[in-house]
């Protein structure tokens, strides 16, 4: 992603974060103010993938998941949110995914988390309105990325359905951060 924003001519840093973890998102924020000025793009973009149903999936697999793909989302909006809103100026996009406004079958506790992530956009962007900060939510379709590498499920089916839908994906990962940028910029 850096690569792809560092060629349209705009400084980009990359810095790994447990998105589970407070203190590790608050690492990020106090690295990223000290590297630059200010902050424009704050782009949410962590996730995990499991398969299973509301009942058979594990309670740990929920946890899992929802602190991760939703309280991820959550903790990055907290902590960079107050800064754009002081800097009156910025954009928070947050990715979901089309999961969250059509779940299929075995996806429940993804689609649940990303429908969470709609909803939290939803609401920060009528609390923001007025401060000179944008917010979006992207909800892409499947499309060619690594997500399915640490796949949980309780049964294999749900790893055969999404690993044949990835596989048949025509867009990647970089088809939807340019469509991102080019939005973004449209403001």
């Amino acid at each position: 992603t850096v690569e792809l924003i560092t060629g349209f001519g705009i400084g980009a840093m990359a810095i790994q974060v447990d998105v589970g973890d407070d203190e590790s998102f608050e690492g990020l924020r106090d690295e990223v103010l000290a590297a630059w000025e200010g902050v424009d793009l704050v782009i949410n973009n962590a996730g995990v993938s499991a398969g299973g149903s509301v009942l058979n999936a594990s309670m740990e697999d929920w946890h899992w998941m929802l602190n991760i793909n939703l309280l991820g989302v959550v903790r990055g909006c907290r902590l960079f949110g107050p800064v754009l809103i002081e800097q009156g100026a910025g954009h928070i996009v947050n990715i979901a995914s089309f999961a969250a406004l059509a779940g299929g079958p075995g996806m429940a506790t993804y689609a649940t988390a990303k429908a969470g992530v709609v909803t939290v956009s939803e609401g920060l962007r009528a609390d923001l309105e007025g401060s000179g900060v944008r917010v979006s939510v992207v909800c892409p379709s499947f499309f060619q990325t690594n997500l399915l590498e640490g796949f949980r499920a309780p049964d294999t089916a749900s790893l055969k359905m999404a690993t044949a839908l990835m596989r048949d994906a025509r867009e990647s990962a970089a088809d939807i951060a340019e469509a991102i940028y080019r939005a973004v910029g449209r403001g």
